[in-house]
């Protein structure tokens, strides 16, 4: 498998992928604070992993293409950064990237979290939501609906409708799949006509390594979400295919610190050893084959500003 995790193009006879004069395609932009699960969401839509998840908020730094097949509907959907106020530089690019991909499709899902209802940073969502073009339709998913008493549920659904926002409501759970089919059931329903831009079996854009350096970064926030801030990030420095089918991947963990440094290596490398542990399994499980992981941790103070970075993840530096 190609870290470009791409296949040869099929092409139908109207110019595009997919099943001729019937084929629909639908760009779909997902937006919402940190943290409400939009990645989730989109996992559970394609079917298979293609961003990450985390408890941290504003785990997702760029946008991120999910790819699904409807019926005769191609649904690409995109996941943003979370939309939250801005303070460094990396959250300006974030933020920008987030409306880029609202401006960007066919549709607009804007998921809220149920049990957080209307807070700060949907309010200003809401807000700027006024100003799209009046036929840009925009949908509404309210999400975590199983953690929630039913009063609380329609009272923020019924407060969420009268802003006069909204083509449809949906009440979903993305972690349990409660809901999801009647949202991508009407999604596939208004899709645009026109043929595919993906071949069949694509699920996403993202090349092999970023997704490989994506999945070893969400394992990092998941073993150190208290002791290491967002001061890290992973890249994948080489990827070799060999001949009997593995692929060996060597990635770097930046860090801005020494202190952080030794907080990824653990005691006697326990640690680094038990995140390589953790997305090699997946990594394996994600590519069908064996993996080689190899982890190297550095310090590279304010990696954060680095602008080869923010081309990497396809966000405007100076955003």
């Amino acid at each position: 498998m190609s870290e470009d995790d791409a296949l040869p193009p099929t092409l139908d006879p109207m110019g595009g992928f997919g099943p001729g004069a019937d084929a629909r395609t639908g760009f779909i932009a997902i937006l919402g604070a940190p943290n409400v699960g939009k990645s989730t969401l989109l996992n559970t839509l394609v079917g298979s992993k293609v961003s990450i998840v985390s408890p941290k908020v504003q785990t997702t730094r760029a946008r991120v293409l999910g790819i699904c097949i409807r019926g005769v509907a191609q649904l690409v959907f995109i996941d943003t950064p979370g939309i939250f106020q801005p303070r460094r530089r990396l959250d300006r690019a974030m933020v920008a990237a987030a409306w880029g991909g609202a401006k960007d499709g066919d549709m607009v899902l804007l998921l809220v979290d149920a049990q957080r209802g209307i807070d700060k940073d949907t309010a200003a969502i809401l807000e700027d939501l006024t100003k799209m073009p009046p036929d840009k339709a925009v949908l509404l998913a309210i999400n975590k609906t199983d953690a929630v008493p039913k009063p609380k549920l329609l009272e923020l659904a019924s407060a969420l409708d009268a802003r006069g926002l909204f083509k449809e409501i949906f009440m979903i759970s993305a972690l349990k799949g409660e809901g999801v089919d009647d949202l991508a059931a009407h999604l596939e329903a208004t899709a645009p006509q026109g043929p595919w831009m993906f071949p069949e079996d694509q699920i996403s854009d993202m090349p092999g390594r970023l997704l490989a350096a994506e999945i070893t970064r969400e394992k990092l926030y998941l073993q150190l979400r208290q002791e290491l801030p967002y001061a890290a990030t992973v890249e994948t420095e080489t990827w070799e295919n060999w001949k009997d089918g593995s692929i060996k991947i060597e990635q770097v963990v930046y860090v801005e610190r020494p202190t952080q440094k030794a907080i990824v290596l653990g005691k006697g490398g326990s640690r680094i050893k038990q995140l390589g542990e953790a997305a090699r399994t997946e990594l394996e499980h994600l590519l069908e084959t064996r993996v080689h992981l190899f982890l190297f941790v550095k310090v590279r103070e304010k990696w954060g500003d680095d602008p080869e970075r923010y081309r990497d993840w396809g966000l405007d530096y100076n955003a």
